[in-house]
Formats: structure tokens, C-alpha cells, sequence
């Protein structure tokens, strides 16, 4: 069976390296991570303690009244283990507030509450002089797994280019706390969610076959190096193809010489 994505010996001093430079650029103080408890979250936050200094890093803490209480305390765990500053915003009454007027479905209103802390995340970024630093791997960008203008809403993804088995295993790597480490992935927007549930394949699955495909390999090849179904394969490539859009600026008709998210380079 093929072996899934390898951690670049270098990706922790290129990614810390990264952060501080988009930082510089920017001529911004720092950077607002939103911290959920999770395993991307902590890894993102730890990298830009290590490129920035705690005291130019900001944890923000947003829980919606469907969260779960033990979130929020391995939030608070993981602050303190790398001692930034944190501030806790709860999202209920701008998410009660939306629900009232839009009447949405509960996956309609979990969109909500990503870009209810998206928006919380830049009004305090803002306030401070600091970017906003994502924390969505790669696995869950290539797929889609992310809220437009939520979660994918931000100013740098230090995690862009690491799959959620590398996001692992540079955390063990760097000694992040094991029950961060070991939690079961969840965006929590409903009671019951996990990523893999929603996801429908186990990441460490999901991994292998978005390796292949980065490879250049054929469905065919993908699924019988991978051992993964073909029908798996092909609705994972699916995934990938409706969700373009995600991961592009919004289309602009070409009209002048050079156009921007066309042929403009910077």
C-alpha cells in the first residue's frame, strides 16, 4: 500500500520563516490566531509564538453556544502552555442575531458562525495592528473543507502546504500537548460534528489519495496503490473540482493589459 505525504525535514524553519516575513511586509505587530482547541489551531499558534514572540501573538477564543465546554478548556491549556495573551469573545448573540433574520438550516447557520468569527477575529485584528494567521491545512483546502469569507477568510496560511497527517506529525515533532495532539478533529458548528464524519473518509485515507492526485497519477493508480475504493478516489477528486472557486480570488473579465488573478504577478 502507498504511504501517504512525508514532513519535509526543513518545513518547520520554512513555515516559521514565512510567518515572519508576511509579517515584516505587511509592517503589521502580529498576529490574531483563533484558538478552538484543536490540533491546527495550536500548531499555527505555536509557529508564530516561534517566528513572532509570545507578546506579538494574540489567542482569541470564540465559542457559540453549541461548542463543546472542553474546547474551550483546551484552549485555555493551550495559552497557557505557550503563554500568550487570549481573549474570549462568545459569538451567540451576533449569531442569534443573524438566525432571527435568515432562518437557516443548521448547516446554513454553521457557515454563520465561521464568518462570525471571522469577522471577530479582523475587528480585533484591526484594533491591534496584527494579521490574521488561518488555520486550514492543506487536506481541508484542496477539498473544500473550509467557509468561504469564514474560516477561509484570513491574511496567511502557515498550514497551506502541510496535509492534515503532516499537520500531526510536525506537532508531535515540536512536543505539543498529546491531548491536543490525539483529539478527534471537529470545526465544532454542530453537537455530534467531526471532520471526518463530515468528510466521509478518514483523513489519513483522504491524504493518500490527494498525494496521488498531486503526483499526477491516474484514479486507477490512486486507488490500487492506496488501496482506496475507486469510487472514493473519484468523489475525492469531485471534491476538489467543486470547490475551485474556494480557492480563487473572484473572477475578473480581462479587459485591460494585465488582470488581476489572470496574468498580474506581484
Amino acid at each position: 500500500m502507498a504511504s501517504g505525504p512525508k514532513l519535509n525535514p526543513d518545513a518547520y524553519k520554512v513555515i516559521k520563516e514565512f510567518i515572519f516575513g508576511v509579517v515584516k511586509c505587511a509592517k503589521a505587530k502580529g498576529v490574531v490566531v483563533g484558538l478552538s482547541g484543536g490540533i491546527d489551531s495550536t500548531l499555527v499558534a505555536k509557529l508564530s509564538v516561534d517566528a513572532l514572540g509570545k507578546d506579538k501573538v494574540l489567542g482569541i477564543m470564540l465559542p457559540a453556544p453549541s461548542s463543546d465546554p472542553s474546547d474551550l478548556e483546551d484552549a485555555k491549556l493551550v495559552a497557557k502552555h505557550l503563554g500568550i495573551r487570549t481573549e474570549m469573545i462568545k459569538i451567540g448573540p451576533m449569531v442569534e442575531a443573524f438566525s432571527k433574520s435568515l432562518k437557516p438550516s443548521e448547516r446554513e447557520l454553521g457557515n454563520i458562525k465561521s464568518r462570525c468569527r471571522m469577522v471577530t477575529l479582523h475587528q480585533r485584528a484591526m484594533r491591534s495592528g496584527y494579521l490574521v494567521a488561518g488555520t486550514g491545512n492543506k487536506s481541508e483546502l484542496l477539498v473544500g473543507y473550509f467557509t468561504k469569507y469564514g474560516d477561509g477568510g484570513v491574511d496567511l496560511l502557515p498550514l497551506g502546504d502541510l496535509y492534515k497527517t503532516q499537520v500531526w506529525a510536525l506537532a508531535k515533532e515540536l512536543g505539543l500537548p498529546e491531548k491536543i495532539v490525539k483529539k478527534v478533529p471537529t470545526a465544532g458548528l454542530w453537537k455530534g460534528q467531526t471532520d471526518e464524519g463530515e468528510l466521509g473518509i478518514t483523513y489519513e485515507k483522504l491524504d493518500r489519495v490527494l498525494f496521488g492526485i498531486e503526483r499526477g497519477q491516474s484514479n486507477e493508480e490512486i486507488s490500487k496503490s492506496t488501496k482506496v475504493p475507486l469510487k472514493e478516489v473519484v468523489r475525492v477528486e469531485a471534491m476538489m473540482e467543486r470547490s475551485q472557486h474556494k480557492r480563487k480570488m473572484p473572477l475578473i473579465p480581462k479587459t485591460g493589459i494585465r488582470t488581476l488573478g489572470i496574468d498580474w504577478r506581484e
